[in-house]
């Protein structure tokens, strides 16, 4: 199968990574606007084709899919114009800015006859997928409450925050995760800031949702904790229903390694390596989403309308954040 990455910052890289290590996957083209960043990125895989312009890439007839990693306000036009090309399309999340861009997108995928995926990560997270069946197999009763961390040390915040902030950069994955639980979403959000540094977005957020079964949802997303912190995130997810309850702890300390400088968490979920190669749920979702293009079935995980309600939600939660006031939804 041959595949294309338009977008290669970090986690543009870390797509070719991934789709480095999926049998039968081969990364066909590659674009961003930056020459000597396409020129790094492509001699590090052997990719031949480079372009600066992903119209071009696009055109190529041998290109069968795309992973599109670009930032998140500048997701609407190359979407739309994959799929016009009948490109497949992986999107990462969130799926755009605006709820316009959003609206536009999931237009785009009902008029083609292309695949397309947003990638929540999370739901391709082990603990989080068992929690999901678990639910589903009526294990805990109706879900009450549900409260999520998802922090992080300022210097990875101090990497974004220009960009993006918290509760959608962050909060949009617990978003999804809470509606994916319930079967439900959010009718209402209060949401508050903190801004700590001189950066465009702040620091921190904290919301809480009101969803449309009744069940209330609280999430925190703090990007300053202390630059020693061990980890590069402190993600828990605690889900309280009638009958019983859930508890996912995803950071310090399932692995922990300590040398002369310190002491460290490296990752073991999403991205790690393991001999060599990359593993985790992003090598996972990518792998689920190449497969169904390969077997011709339509991705089932998420739906581009679940992709839209988590960033719909994420939207009134900022604005709750700014007017102070809480913001009805629908």
């Amino acid at each position: 199968m041959k595949h294309g990455i338009i977008g290669l910052g970090w986690f543009g890289e870390k797509h070719a990574e991934a789709l480095s290590a999926i049998p039968n996957v081969d990364i066909h083209s590659i674009c961003t606007r930056t020459e000597s960043r396409l020129n790094e990125v492509g001699d590090r895989f052997g990719v031949e084709k480079r372009y600066t312009d992903y119209h071009e890439m696009l055109a190529d007839p041998e290109l069968e899919s795309v992973s599109i990693v670009t930032m998140w306000d500048q997701h609407r036009e190359p979407v739309i114009a994959a799929l016009e090309a009948g490109k497949h399309v992986f999107l990462e999340k969130p799926m755009a800015s605006t709820l316009e861009d959003c609206d536009a997108i999931v237009a785009a995928t009902k008029k083609s006859d292309a695949y397309f995926m947003t990638g929540h990560i999370c739901r391709f997270n082990p603990r989080y997928a068992a929690a999901k069946q678990a639910i589903a197999d009526g294990k805990i009763g109706k879900i009450v409450s549900m409260y999520a961390r998802r922090n992080l040390p300022s210097w990875v915040g101090a990497s974004v925050l220009d960009k993006i902030g918290p509760i959608i950069g962050d909060g949009v994955h617990d978003t999804d995760l809470m509606f994916w639980f319930s079967e439900s979403r959010a009718i209402s959000a209060y949401a508050q800031t903190v801004q700590v540094r001189e950066y465009a977005n702040p620091d921190l957020g904290q919301v809480m949702y009101r969803l449309e079964n009744g069940a209330s949802c609280i999430l925190e997303a703090v990007w300053c904790l202390p630059d020693t912190t061990p980890f590069q995130i402190d993600e828990r997810l605690e889900i309280i229903g009638t009958e019983g309850s859930i508890s996912i702890h995803d950071t310090h300390p399932n692995l922990m390694i300590v040398d002369k400088d310190g002491s460290t968490c490296p990752d073991t979920t999403y991205w790690p390596e393991i001999h060599g190669r990359l593993s985790g749920a992003l090598r996972d979702e990518l792998a689920y989403f190449t497969n169904c293009v390969e077997t011709k079935q339509t991705p089932a995980i998420i739906s581009p309308e679940e992709s839209r309600e988590a960033v719909r939600a994420c939207l009134a939660a900022e604005e709750s954040a700014r007017t102070g006031e809480a913001v009805k939804i629908g």
